[in-house]
């Protein structure tokens, strides 16, 4: 029996900065088996169609990550991504490079930017020099130290979640969430004697410019949940070192105007995140929200039932489960 094929439409990114003065879309169609992945479709087009196509991979298996591309908007390894689905969804398939690094040809993308951001956070154990590690083998941990890396062993640095970050497209100070993945690594790991220097070391250096939007969460091909990796080091950062900077001290005056009442006090926001002086800075702003929304110099009033946020903080604080 014949298997059973689609009309595939495929819409390239394509730029030379060679040749071109711009980025264009180069359409190609092929009949292809739903389940093809896209870049077998790819390396098709190049074999058959145009040998001019450039693109990167390497193992085909959803190991090496070398093949993430933009596949219909989204982050995502081209090598484990089905055309038939994306076919079914979108009608065609729109193929484009990573975002948030400079295109170097077609979907070849100079990624220095993302390694620069993982040399930055040090991704290796700082030991102590009077206590070196045993030559003859590795140091021991239990079981549940390992579990405290979660899920960050996974990573195979695909830059998915690089790619599909706001913040870094926002903010070249924001690390990215593979690196900050990647620190929270060894920020527990218990062999490591640098812990207390890299959490204050990130609180200056871009930590709490995540926007907390749960993208890169949503790209990563590995399910590594960066963005959860990065709360963890946002409550062990203000653990080691206190709210000592503008987002952290916007986190826990958020958390602490909701325990008060129930409801956000946006006046003690400001003046908790900005502190007395910094407030003058804010004035501006301030009289514009104003206009528009008088209620906000109001203080909100206690909700009813407000014990019951205390309830749930003390679960979230010992971490067992709320009260129902």
């Amino acid at each position: 029996m014949a298997e059973t094929t689609v009309s595939a439409t495929f819409d390239v990114y394509r730029f030379d900065p060679a040749v071109d003065r711009a980025a264009r879309y180069q359409r190609y169609t092929l009949d292809l088996a739903p389940h093809t992945p896209v870049l077998t479709a790819l390396l098709r087009i190049r074999a058959e169609v145009d040998p001019t196509l450039s693109l990167r991979y390497s193992c085909r298996s959803a190991i090496c990550g070398s093949c993430a591309m933009q596949v219909n908007s989204k982050s995502r390894l081209a090598c484990e991504t089905q055309i038939g689905p994306e076919i079914a969804r979108h009608g065609r398939i729109v193929v484009e490079p990573m975002h948030n690094q400079p295109v170097l040809r077609d979907l070849v993308v100079d990624q220095t930017p993302f390694w620069r951001e993982y040399e930055r956070v040090e991704p290796h154990l700082k030991l102590d020099p009077a206590r070196p590690m045993p030559a003859d083998r590795p140091t021991s941990m239990t079981p549940e130290q390992v579990e405290r890396f979660k899920e960050t062993p996974r990573c195979i640095a695909c830059a998915a979640c690089y790619s599909s970050c706001p913040a870094v497209e926002a903010d070249p100070e924001f690390p990215g969430p593979m690196a900050l993945a990647k620190l929270y690594r060894y920020v527990v790991d218990p062999r490591d004697t640098a812990t207390r220097e890299r959490l204050v070391g990130i609180q200056a250096g871009g930590l709490w410019l995540c926007l907390r939007c749960h993208l890169c969460t949503d790209a990563c091909p590995k399910d590594v949940r960066p963005s959860e990796r990065i709360r963890d080091l946002k409550e062990l950062a203000i653990a080691a070192q206190g709210a000592t900077e503008h987002g952290s001290r916007h986190a826990v005056g958020f958390k602490e105007s909701i325990r008060d009442a129930g409801l956000l006090n946006e006046m003690q926001l400001v003046r908790r995140t900005y502190g007395p002086l910094g407030l003058f800075g804010q004035l501006g702003q301030g009289l514009r929200i104003w206009r528009k929304k008088p209620e906000v110099v109001r203080r909100p009033h206690r909700i009813e039932k407000a014990e019951e946020i205390e309830k749930i903080y003390a679960a979230l604080d010992t971490g067992t489960e709320a009260p129902k």
